[in-house]
């Protein structure tokens, strides 16, 4: 299955979320490929010049049916990655992520049932895991999400699997864990932990450092992760609403990636987040034909140096 991806070329996709970080990592190399590409992208979280001049870029928000079911008319695939994607933010706005992360994927669930799509893979988080004393952490484990964003994703799950018993509309959901990699954020509530770190060096700041910094992360390149959603379209094995652990399997500490970055740090109190996470993803493997390729220590040293942290 090493180039099952590309059995699908010269298709028409959708990308929700398609000038988000993953989304137009994702857009490029669909369009590198050969197929005919939809963004739905409001750029609440999104950037402009993320988007793929080759790309049709639908100025829209998944929060509205009417106006995005009429592009999903002739689409063969879609590839749902619209989210708020904080855990922090949702805890303060619980509603407003709500209508993003759950009504938005209601919507497009259903305006790809109503067009007849062959397939959404939709775009999930580890964050449905919680804090768990087992690990690795398997997708057959009960999810214990700590916030509202892990919930709204894990009931996303749900109804994707809904959807492929009720409807018959094929799915499959991607659990998402730490992703890092080129466009990822550096600034506002959507950044992840080493996009902070970066802000703070490249502003000859302390990276601020949460706990003990013990806590420890299964950090997964964007290019694996694309490349990961190209397989799960493909795959005749995953269109029943699997969840599929997308993880690099190797966690380092928040003190460790410190470290890596290379700098002072400044430890900031307290706060409630899982202690661990690390993917097992042997599932992955099995139906998709997936392993992660990239190290988190060799793709940091040519980001430090291309970011002038070298």
């Amino acid at each position: 299955m090493a180039n099952v991806e590309n059995d699908l070329k010269n298709k028409k996709v959708l990308v929700t979320g398609g000038a988000g970080f993953i989304g137009s990592n994702l857009v490029d190399a669909l369009i590198a490929r050969g197929d005919e590409v939809i963004i739905i992208d409001n750029l609440l979280t999104g950037k402009k010049e993320n988007l793929n001049p080759q790309a049709d870029w639908q100025n829209v928000d998944i929060r509205d049916l009417e106006k995005i079911k009429p592009l999903f008319i002739g689409v063969d695939y879609v590839f749902h990655l619209a989210a708020f994607a904080r855990v922090q933010p949702s805890i303060e706005d619980p509603v407003t992520f709500n209508a993003v992360n759950l009504d938005g994927t209601l919507n497009v669930l259903t305006a790809a049932r109503d067009a007849g799509v062959k397939k959404v893979v939709y775009s999930a988080s580890s964050s449905a895991y919680g804090d768990q004393d087992i690990m690795p952490l398997k997708e057959d484990l009960p999810a214990k999400p700590q916030s509202p964003y892990g919930l709204q994703k894990y009931v996303g799950e749900l109804y994707c699997r809904l959807f492929s018993d009720l409807y018959g509309l094929p799915t499959v959901s991607l659990r998402y864990f730490n992703v890092y990699g080129q466009r990822q954020a550096l600034e506002g509530a959507y950044t992840l932990v080493m996009g902070i770190f970066i802000r703070q060096r490249l502003n000859n700041e302390p990276m601020t450092i949460t706990n003990d910094g013990e806590q420890r992360r299964d950090f997964t390149y964007v290019g694996d992760v694309v490349r990961a959603n190209m397989l799960a379209a493909a795959s005749d094995k995953a269109a029943h609403g699997e969840v599929i652990n997308i993880g690099r399997g190797r966690n380092f500490s928040v003190n460790e990636l410190a470290a890596m970055i290379g700098g002072p740090t400044r430890f900031i109190g307290e706060r409630p987040e899982p202690r661990v996470t690390l993917a097992d993803n042997s599932l992955a493997q099995e139906l998709l034909g997936w392993t992660p390729s990239m190290e988190l220590p060799d793709w940091l040293e040519k980001y430090k140096k291309a970011m002038g942290l070298g």
